[in-house]
C-alpha cells in the first residue's frame, strides 16, 4: 500500500481524505510520522488553489512522498467574495475587511470571525446573503504529478450562530434545499453534502483515471 503524507494535522480530514484514498491502496500519514518538521508555511496564495498547492508541494519536498493537502474557507457575494482565503483569520487580518481589531493581537477564533461576518452583512436581506464554502485538495507527486479537486456547496448565511455541531462558519450557514445550519444539521447529513464531500468525489474520480503502480 502506497503511503500518503497529509499536509494537515487535522485528524478529521485525514479520516475523510482516507475513506476515499484507501481505495486506491494509499494509505495517508500525518506529517508528523513522517519525519516532516513541525513547521509553518506560510499561505501566500491569492486562491484556494494555490494554497492548497503550496502546502502539498512544501511538504512532499520535505518527506519525498506522495503528499495531499486541502485549503478550504467561506466566498460571502455581498462583501466581495471575502472572507476567501483569509477565511481561519478573518477577524485580526488588517487587510480584508479592517475591523476593530489590529494584526498584533492573537490569532481568529471561530466566535470573532462569526461576529465580524455578521457586523459585516447584517444589513443585508437574507436573499442577498448569499455564499459557499470552498475545499479544493491537491496531490502532488514526486514525479511532478499533480491532481487538483475542487468542490463547494452554496447556500445562505444567518445573523446568528445556530447548533452546536461543526466549527468555523457552520453555524451562520445554511446550505440550498434545508432550513438548518451546518451547525445544526446532523455531522453525518453535513459531511455528506459539504464541500470537502464533494472535493472528495471529484478527487476520487481523477484517481480512477489515474494509473497508480
Amino acid at each position: 500500500m502506497k503511503t500518503i503524507v497529509a499536509a494537515t494535522k487535522n485528524k478529521h480530514k485525514i479520516v475523510e481524505i482516507e475513506a476515499i484514498t484507501s481505495q486506491f491502496g494509499m494509505n495517508i500519514v500525518p506529517r508528523d510520522e513522517a519525519g516532516v518538521p513541525d513547521i509553518e508555511i506560510p499561505e501566500t496564495g491569492k486562491t484556494f488553489e494555490e494554497n492548497s498547492y503550496i502546502k502539498a508541494h512544501e511538504i512532499m519536498k520535505l518527506s519525498g512522498q506522495i503528499t495531499i493537502a486541502d485549503d478550504s474557507g467561506l466566498v460571502v457575494d455581498c462583501i466581495e467574495g471575502a472572507p476567501g482565503v483569509y477565511s481561519a483569520r478573518f477577524a485580526t487580518f488588517p487587510g480584508i475587511w479592517p475591523d476593530e481589531k489590529d494584526e498584533d493581537e492573537a490569532d481568529s477564533d471561530d466566535r470573532d470571525n462569526n461576529s465580524k461576518l455578521i457586523r459585516l452583512i447584517k444589513d443585508v436581506p437574507y436573499e442577498q446573503r448569499t455564499a459557499h464554502f470552498v475545499s479544493v485538495i491537491t496531490m502532488v507527486f514526486p514525479d511532478g504529478e499533480t491532481l487538483v479537486a475542487r468542490g463547494e456547496v452554496h447556500g445562505h448565511l444567518v445573523l446568528e450562530e445556530r447548533g452546536k455541531g461543526g466549527f468555523g462558519y457552520d453555524p451562520l450557514f445554511v446550505p440550498l434545499g434545508y432550513d438548518r445550519t451546518f451547525g445544526e444539521l446532523p455531522a453525518e447529513l453535513k459531511n455528506s453534502i459539504s464541500h470537502r464531500a464533494n472535493a472528495l468525489v471529484s478527487l476520487k474520480e481523477k484517481l480512477e483515471k489515474l494509473n497508480i503502480d
